[in-house]
């Protein structure tokens, strides 16, 4: 299993890239939120020759308008990999299943040549999730032993840990073949 992370601007902008193999990045939520340390949470994992993503995390309403907004936030550059953080947000509410199947379409068509996957919780995907619909690859939480999560999907990446930050391993056998696959769009 590779090793990650994933960062928002909760997180220093000089995270430790030490065995990684990967990190995701917060780049946007919503249609006005933009991460204050993208660029340089970017640069970090770049220079260290990490697989980048960038996530957006998903409010209800205006997709389109939420979709071009993170793709015109979110560095573009081929192989790298954007996501979707679809969960309940600080009001309690979330977007629906059709409002982000529509979104993950959306910067699929926006961004034709990078994989476009899903983030969501262990409970969002067994009991709100109606459609399994996860674009190119799920991401998954399930705060449990790394690569041990409790769905029968298939998966991708999983955060496995939030402590002391979010840790996740992907299901690719060495670097170059999640490169490969995320560079394959």
């Amino acid at each position: 299993m590779l090793r990650g992370i994933d960062v928002s601007a909760y997180q220093s902008s000089s995270y430790d890239t030490d065995g990684l193999s990967f990190a995701f990045i917060k780049a946007t939520e919503g249609r006005s939120y933009i991460n204050p340390k993208l660029a340089a949470q970017t640069k970090r994992g770049r220079d260290a020759g990490l697989v980048v993503g960038f996530y957006h995390f998903l409010w209800p309403g205006n997709l389109t308008a939420q979709a071009e907004y993170f793709v015109s936030k979110a560095p573009e550059k081929k192989g790298d990999i954007l996501a979707v953080d679809w969960e309940s947000n600080s009001e309690g509410t979330h977007a629906s299943n059709a409002e982000k199947d529509s979104f993950i379409k959306k910067v699929k068509a926006l961004r034709p040549d990078n994989r476009v996957i899903l983030y969501t919780n262990r409970n969002f995907w067994l009991n709100v999730d109606t459609t399994s619909y996860t674009g190119d690859g799920l991401w998954i939480a399930d705060y449990v032993s790394a690569g041990e999560p409790r769905i029968q999907a298939k998966w991708r990446f999983h955060q496995y840990t939030d402590s002391p930050l979010d840790k996740n391993v992907a299901a690719f056998e060495s670097k170059a073949a999640l490169s490969k696959w995320a560079g394959g769009a």
